[in-house]
C-alpha cells in the first residue's frame, strides 16, 4: 500500500516509521526541513506532565511516563533522566498536602518506568543545593524525575530511522491540496498547527476544533544548579527553569492565537518569564542576560476555555482516504504514530 504522510514534525515522522515497519510504502512530505517548526520548539522535556493530574488526565500521564523510558532506551545519546525540584513556600497557591498527593500519584503512575521515586527535601537541604533560590518562607521542596532531550536532534534521529527503513523523504515540498497526492492509496495529514487548514480542502465540517497555543521560551547566559518547576505567583500555571547546554532555559507561556504561523515570543511573554524567574531567584535577570528565545505553536484539541487546562491527548478523523491527526504531545509521539498507523491501515 502506498501511503503519503504530510508533515515532517515528530508526529508525522513517528507515523511514517510505524507504517514502514508494517510493510507500507511510505512517502513523507515536508514543506521545509523536518523538525523545524513546533517539534524543535518544546521545553526540551520528555515528561508525564505533573500538572495534568489537576485536570484528571491520569491515562495520558501514565502513557507519557512510560513513553519517557522508551525514548531513553532507543536513543540515550539524545536524552537523559533529569531531577527537578518543586519548591513549596508558605504563601503558595497550592498547599503542601495537595502537591504531595500529586507527587505521590506521579510516582504511582510511573511504576515500572525505571525512574527514581520522589522525595522531600527540607528548606536547609534545598538551600544547600540551590543557594540562588529565595529562602524566605521556604518550607522545602519535592525532588522528582522526568527526562530532558535535544528535541531537534532526537526528532532527526527518528527521521534517520525512516531513511534506513526505506521511507522516501521529500523536503521543500509543500502540499496544499490532497489532489497533489492522487497517486497514493491513503494519506495522513500530520501537519500539526496546519492540520485544520489542510482539512478544509475536503468537504464537510471538521470533527474537531484546533486550539493553537503559543509556548515561548528564553535562554539566559547563566548556569543553574538544579532544574526547577516554579508555580507562577497568583496563577495556577507553572514555569520550568532548566539547565540546558550550559545556559538556563525558561518556559513556557500559553498564549492563544488564531493563525498557525509562528510570530515568535512577544515582549510581554519575555517579561512574564523574567518576572517569574526574578520572583524566585537571585541575582535577578534582565533582557541583557537573554542569549536566545523561541516559540512553538502547539496544535491542541480544543477542550477547555483556559488553555492551561486543555488536554494533551490526540484525536483522529478519517475523511475518504485521508486520516487527520489532531493534538498530541512530544513525549507520546511514538504511541500516537503507532495508533495513527493502525487507523490508516484499517
Amino acid at each position: 500500500m502506498r501511503i503519503a504522510v504530510v508533515g515532517g514534525g515528530i508526529v508525522g515522522a513517528c507515523t511514517s516509521w510505524a507504517l514502514s515497519k508494517r510493510g507500507a510504502q511510505v512517502t513523507l512530505f515536508e514543506r521545509g526541513r523536518p523538525m523545524q517548526e513546533t517539534s524543535s520548539a518544546s521545553s526540551k522535556l520528555l515528561h508525564g506532565g505533573l500538572r495534568y493530574l489537576e485536570t484528571g488526565q491520569f491515562r495520558l500521564v501514565r502513557k507519557a511516563l512510560l513513553a519517557r523510558t522508551t525514548w531513553l532506551q532507543r536513543a540515550p545519546q539524545f536524552c537523559q533522566q533529569l531531577e527537578l525540584l518543586l519548591p513549596i513556600y508558605q504563601d503558595g497557591s497550592r498547599s503542601r498536602w495537595i502537591i504531595a498527593t500529586g507527587i505521590k500519584l506521579y510516582d504511582l503512575l510511573a511504576r515500572g518506568s525505571g525512574f527514581p521515586k520522589s522525595r522531600w527535601l527540607t528548606a536547609a537541604e534545598v538551600g544547600a543545593r540551590h543557594p540562588s533560590l529565595v529562602q524566605s518562607d521556604l518550607l522545602g521542596a519535592y525532588s522528582f524525575y522526568d527526562a530532558q532531550m535535544d528535541d531537534y536532534a532526537l526528532g532527526n534521529w527518528v527521521v534517520g530511522q525512516l531513511a534506513a527503513e526505506g521511507v522516501d523523504i521529500r523536503t521543500q515540498c509543500e502540499i496544499t491540496d490532497f489532489n497533489q497526492l492522487s497517486s497514493f492509496d491513503r494519506i495522513v495529514n500530520a501537519t500539526g498547527p496546519w492540520v485544520a487548514s489542510l482539512r478544509q480542502t475536503q468537504p464537510g465540517k471538521s470533527a474537531y476544533k484546533l486550539d493553537l497555543v503559543r509556548g515561548s521560551h528564553i535562554l539566559l547566559k547563566r548556569p543553574i544548579e538544579t532544574a526547577l518547576l516554579l508555580p507562577v505567583p497568583g496563577e495556577k500555571r507553572v514555569v520550568f527553569v532548566l539547565p540546558y547546554k550550559g545556559a538556563t532555559l525558561l518556559g513556557t507561556t500559553e498564549i492563544r492565537q488564531s493563525e498557525a504561523e509562528n510570530p515568535g515570543p512577544s515582549e510581554h511573554e519575555i517579561q512574564y518569564l523574567l518576572e517569574v524567574y526574578n520572583h524566585y531567584l537571585s541575582p535577578h535577570a534582565g533582557t541583557d542576560d537573554i542569549i536566545g528565545s523561541f516559540a512553538g505553536v502547539r496544535p491542541l484539541v480544543f477542550s477547555a476555555d483556559d488553555p492551561t487546562n486543555a488536554t494533551r491527548e490526540w484525536a483522529f478523523e478519517k475523511v475518504d482516504n485521508v486520516l487527520h491527526i489532531y493534538g498530541g504531545k512530544w513525549t507520546t509521539a511514538l504511541l500516537e504514530g503507532e495508533e495513527a498507523a493502525k487507523r490508516i491501515l484499517e
